[in-house]
């Protein structure tokens, strides 16, 4: 059945001869034939830059530990299609998969359409066959002329961390953080809308100008909820509604509290019913891949011994911001491997990472819109102690570990999939 899916997607991605192409035209025309189904469901969209799915991930394990059923629209995958089609909080088998994906391919009838938009269109398709479930969905590259943006209504819409990112795809006079906030938010549904911490006062600012027309009932963090790092392994989140005392998560890295407490601040907003208890033992069992996911077991495992090794698929300036904050918090010589996809600002990048033993570059040989390891390593002169090898596994053999060393794979989520799937 894998070989019949990977026909299938290969057939929907020469549909379309550009991967890319902003316009909501399509995506409505298959809708439409396909009975409109976003217009039957209840969803929660999470747009922004950065922190998307950890703040998905936690919606997902509280909404699950209070016994809703969901369903979960995520991009790009890590290692499985499947992973971007969740229905009844479970993934949609590789048979189910296809069935669904040949039956809108069938309505479809090889009309142009992008590769993304004729996922979305299979998952609004089959999420309507769930009718009482919240869906959980993700924008995608833009929110204005995203796919994900055809629906009439929605329970909430969460603007996560925004920052410039996918600047190929704005003229050069556009590449402004004003312009990419105007993007992600100015075509917010009318409803509730949660916006998550920024990284700078400017950001936040023009998130709050931009959507100052929007009549939904609007909750920003410091404003309306916070959070607070306590003592012995708890922290505490507050808002309106009152505070909670809360467990750390089962996830790396303190900004996750952020995203956890943009979880919360949403699930209360929306009035559902959700127990502290839910809250308390949902973030406890949030799923996290690729995002300061440790790997404890494996191939990759074996060669670093006991050190510690974590594969990071942060790609951009906000990630590497946050990347960096928690490995300065970690008392040990830090190493990592970098693989990045040509399109992104490299040097910036690296410039966030402070007191680093050795950087070792990579090529990420199934991506063609990579960049070579070797001129990512002259990208990276401005970095001590950078050097080249070819592969994760050679990367990792080449480095000099010592006891209580921790190694990092980051750079491209492309990269972080190539890294678990070698494990």
């Amino acid at each position: 059945m894998k070989m019949k899916l990977q026909k299938i997607l290969s057939r929907f991605q020469k549909l379309h001869p550009k991967e890319i192409d902003l316009s909501l035209d399509r995506i409505k025309n298959l809708c439409k034939k396909l009975g409109n189904p976003q217009d039957k469901i209840k969803a929660i969209s999470v747009v922004g830059t950065n922190a998307k799915n950890s703040t998905i991930n936690g919606i997902f394990a509280i909404l699950k530990e209070a016994n809703f059923k969901c369903n979960v629209y995520t991009s790009p995958h890590i290692l499985r299609i499947n992973e971007r089609f969740v229905f009844n909080n479970d993934e949609l088998s590789d048979d189910e998969l296809a069935d669904l994906f040949e039956e809108v391919e069938s309505i479809n009838d090889n009309k142009p359409i992008t590769f993304f938009e004729i996922l979305t269109a299979c998952y609004f398709f089959k999420a309507a066959q769930y009718p009482d479930n919240i869906n959980i969905i993700e924008a995608g590259l833009f929110h204005r002329f995203d796919a994900t943006n055809i629906l009439k209504e929605n329970l909430a819409s969460v603007v996560t961390s925004i920052s410039k990112d996918h600047l190929d795809w704005l003229e050069k006079d556009q590449q402004t953080i004003e312009k990419i906030v105007f993007e992600k938010t100015s075509k917010l549904l009318k409803s509730n809308i949660i916006v998550a911490k920024q990284n700078s006062k400017k950001t936040m600012d023009c998130i709050k100008k931009t959507i100052y027309q929007n009549p939904s009932n609007k909750v920003f963090f410091n404003d309306d909820f916070s959070y607070l790092v306590g003592e012995n392994d708890f922290f505490y989140y507050e808002d309106k509604l009152g505070g909670l005392k809360l467990p750390m998560p089962n996830v790396l890295g303190q900004f996750q509290l952020e995203n956890i407490s943009t979880a919360i601040a949403t699930l209360r907003t929306l009035d559902l019913d959700i127990k502290d208890e839910h809250i308390q033992r949902g973030i406890t069992k949030i799923s996290s891949v690729a995002r300061l996911q440790e790997i404890k077991h494996g191939k990759l495992k074996k060669l670093v011994k006991n050190n510690t090794l974590i594969v990071d698929g942060s790609h951009n300036e906000d990630g590497a911001r946050v990347l960096n904050e928690y490995l300065q918090s970690l008392d040990c010589n830090k190493h990592i491997i970098v693989g990045m996809m040509a399109n992104k600002d490299h040097e910036k990048y690296i410039s966030y990472f402070k007191d680093i033993s050795s950087i070792t570059t990579i090529d990420l040989k199934t991506q063609l819109n990579s960049i070579s390891g070797k001129d990512l390593k002259k990208k990276f002169k401005i970095m001590p102690n950078v050097q080249y090898q070819p592969s994760i596994e050679q990367a990792i053999k080449s480095i000099n570990l010592k006891q209580g060393d921790l190694l990092l794979i980051t750079g491209s989520l492309y990269g972080a999939a190539e890294a678990l799937m070698l494990n």
